[in-house]
């Protein structure tokens, strides 16, 4: 059973006009805790990642509709670039050392989510933020 939740991403310092709309995450089961959110989102996006990567082929183009697209999430790209395919075990255990050492922080609506094992605060329209602090983190 497939469950949707709602992630915006932020780093401070950057200029953006509007808010940032939340961005929808397809997950494969609900998550119970911080550290469950974190590898069901880190799961999915080394899985979407390689699925780009085997796309390969030639450089896409970027038409106007794209390219506005992108700029309202605040980055445009063309996409991946070389290199291996991402090892899920490996972002896992980035994602959690990256939380662990305050690369960022993550919160469940206006809520602080402050440990691993904290319990996801479930309600009608929760919106998760995740939040990079250091422009060092890539």
């Amino acid at each position: 059973m497939s469950f949707t939740i709602y992630v915006r991403m932020k780093k401070p310092g950057r200029r953006m006009l509007k808010e940032l709309p939340p961005t929808p995450f397809v997950l494969n089961e609900k998550p119970e805790t911080l550290r469950e959110l974190l590898v069901g989102l880190t799961e999915l996006g080394v899985k979407d990642y390689n699925a780009r990567k085997d796309e390969g082929g030639l450089l896409p183009f970027l038409t106007k509709e794209a390219i506005a697209n992108q700029a309202v999430q605040g980055k445009v790209s063309f996409g991946v670039h070389g290199g291996a395919k991402a090892n899920a075990t490996q972002a896992v255990e980035n994602t959690i050392q990256s939380f662990e050492d305050g690369i960022y922080r993550v919160f469940a609506g206006n809520e602080e989510m402050t440990g691993l094992d904290d319990k996801v605060p479930w309600k009608e329209g929760l919106v998760f933020t995740l939040i990079r602090l250091t422009m060092l983190s890539g």
